[in-house]
């Protein structure tokens, strides 16, 4: 019985080499909140400030908060920053982002590559109501071409899942402009 399991999942691998290669795509998250990431800028007289939060395979992320609108720039193991711009592809509103940023990554032999970023964005878009805020989900793709925004989910039931579908098959898809 052993040798005949044992010759059988040999053939199977011969057959399928491909297999032990394959990659999942899984999430890990990154703690936006101000007391997990290191302020490194902050000029007193326009409130801008920058903080830099950790990251995954040396990618971190530079959240920057002027005018009441939060962005993220993505900075990568080499040190090139790259600018979200949610306040001009996802709302021009006074926005806010949610505390933890998601990672969507590939696990390539033993590797953990990111590939795509989801960030909840907070916009309060209706000035007769300022504590009604309408809820999006900016998804991004980290390529070694481009790293930019390109789709704008607006929050719902079933937001997360499509914005993981998004974020999952961005890599072909255009930048927003």
């Amino acid at each position: 019985m052993f040798v005949r399991n044992f010759i059988a999942i040999c053939t199977l691998s011969c057959a399928f080499p491909n297999l032990a290669f394959a990659t999942s795509i899984d999430s890990i998250y990154t703690d936006l909140s101000s007391n997990r990431c290191k302020t490194i800028q902050v000029d007193q007289e326009t409130s801008f400030s920058v903080r830099k939060c950790a990251g995954v395979a040396g990618y971190s992320l530079l959240v920057q908060d002027g005018d009441a609108r939060e962005s993220v720039t993505v900075l990568t193991p080499d040190g090139q920053q790259h600018s979200l711009k949610y306040s001009q592809v996802i709302t021009t509103a006074f926005s806010t982002l949610e505390k933890k940023a998601e990672w969507r990554v590939e696990r390539r032999e033993g590797k953990v590559l990111p590939i795509a970023l989801i960030v909840r964005v907070y916009a309060n878009e209706n000035p007769n109501s300022p504590n009604e805020r309408t809820s999006y989900l900016a998804v991004a793709k980290l390529t070694p071409e481009k790293i930019c925004v390109t789709k704008r989910v607006k929050g719902g039931a079933k937001a997360n899942e499509e914005a993981r579908q998004a974020a999952d098959a961005s890599a072909e898809k255009p930048c927003l402009e």
